[in-house]
């Protein structure tokens, strides 16, 4: 007990051992060299360690098409191929449709999977919802030979097996994106109208990677081009492109090096590895009223091209606390290096069982102690201490006697 007692108050403090070997040297050295390359490079003038960085952007985005289509034997302009209308961040061209037109409530045969011979096939489905309506249980002529199930709904039913072109024109309209941005940390706000663009400019300019890296106007075919994407394909099925508008913000420097970088990609890229409904499409009716009153409708399933604008980023800018945190952190981490040493020291190097009698040593204030227990067989102690040194307070192996 009395032991343990006497363990438990003890101290420690580091001692300065000087190992004048070539090798150690140098891996300290070198280890020291890659600490400091890594936070001077890396840390500090790739990261921008001394930066406070706001990523809560806010961002609002403005969107119109421009351009006319040839569809079936009839111009298409905005209003027609653009959904939603209001000019978001999120919106469709339509580059196909297929259209049931004149269709009004009442009763007709299902188009779809439920064939049937006699009205005993149909009653298990009555009253349940089928591809276009609501099941009556009757069997009923759809087509010379062939009969299916009855459905309450609009009629006729959509036949969407129908093969339609594509509107090629698509791949030649351009769509115009305005963004602002805020940082709501710094209270910084930035457009992508940049002062060098002038109206003038934006008459004749189509945004290019390599001439024209800040114009708001992209064409089509080129985005589907960036996006590694095959208009044609594309066109047919429909799917989901993603314009991606990027800040990232030294608000150290002038706000003329604030600019917008943009990419493109395809959002649904899994839907072209399945079967399983690929593509992109939507349904959507225009509703009409005859003369006498009665609702008839045009239903349009369109398979469309959806662009997703999504603005991201970030700013930093100069602060004290960052630095002072990261510039300790360096200090700290140089000490790395002085462990790896001791390892070699400790375990692989010759003359590691000297270094162990130089590096540990117990030193008491009671002579007994030092006479009955040899205390590492140390030839220091509180009391009397003899000893070489070529170093200020620090003990060197050579020397050492």
């Amino acid at each position: 007990m009395w032991s343990c007692l006497k363990n438990f108050f003890t101290y420690e403090t580091t001692k300065s051992v000087v190992v004048k070997s070539w090798t150690i040297g140098i891996i300290n050295r070198i280890v020291q060299l890659i600490i400091i390359s890594y936070f001077v490079g890396w840390v500090f003038l790739w990261e921008k360690a001394y930066q406070v960085r706001d990523t809560a952007i806010e961002s609002s985005v403005m969107t119109k098409v421009k351009g006319f289509g040839n569809y079936n034997n009839r111009v298409m302009d905005v209003a027609d191929y653009v959904t939603p209308t209001q000019g978001g961040s999120v919106f469709c061209i339509i580059t196909k449709m297929i259209t049931t037109e004149n269709q009004v409530q009442g009763y007709c045969p299902e188009t779809e999977k439920y064939n049937c011979t006699k009205d005993s096939d149909c009653t298990k489905h009555r009253h349940k919802p089928g591809v276009y309506g609501i099941f009556t249980g009757n069997c009923v002529p759809f087509k010379p030979n062939i009969s299916m199930c009855e459905i309450k709904g609009w009629c006729p039913a959509e036949i969407d097996t129908i093969k339609t072109e594509t509107m090629n024109d698509v791949e030649n309209f351009t769509i115009f994106i305005k963004n602002s941005i805020r940082f709501p940390t710094f209270n910084y706000t930035k457009g992508n109208f940049l002062p060098s663009i002038t109206n003038d400019y934006i008459k004749r300019c189509n945004f290019n990677k390599s001439t024209d890296i800040y114009c708001p106007i992209f064409k089509v075919g080129d985005i589907l081009k960036d996006a590694e994407q095959n208009f044609t394909l594309l066109a047919n099925t429909g799917g989901v492109i993603g314009i991606m508008i990027s800040w990232v913000c030294d608000l150290d420097k002038s706000d003329n090096y604030c600019k917008p970088s943009y990419s493109f990609t395809r959002l649904d890229a899994m839907s072209q590895q399945s079967n399983v409904t690929p593509g992109y499409n939507f349904r959507f009716a225009k509703y009409y009223k005859t003369e006498n009153g009665t609702d008839y409708r045009t239903l349009v399933k369109a398979f469309a091209i959806r662009f997703d604008v999504i603005v991201n980023g970030n700013a930093g800018k100069f602060n004290m606390i960052p630095t002072i945190i990261n510039t300790v952190a360096a200090f700290t981490s140089v000490g790395v290096g002085t462990v790896l040493c001791d390892i070699i020291l400790l375990n692989f190097l010759k003359g590691a069982e000297q270094y162990k009698a130089k590096k540990f040593e117990e030193v008491s204030d009671d002579p007994l102690d030092i006479q009955s227990n040899g205390l590492y067989r140390s030839q220091l102690s509180l009391r009397q201490t003899h000893f070489k040194s070529s170093d200020s307070g620090a003990f060197s192996i050579e020397h050492f006697s």
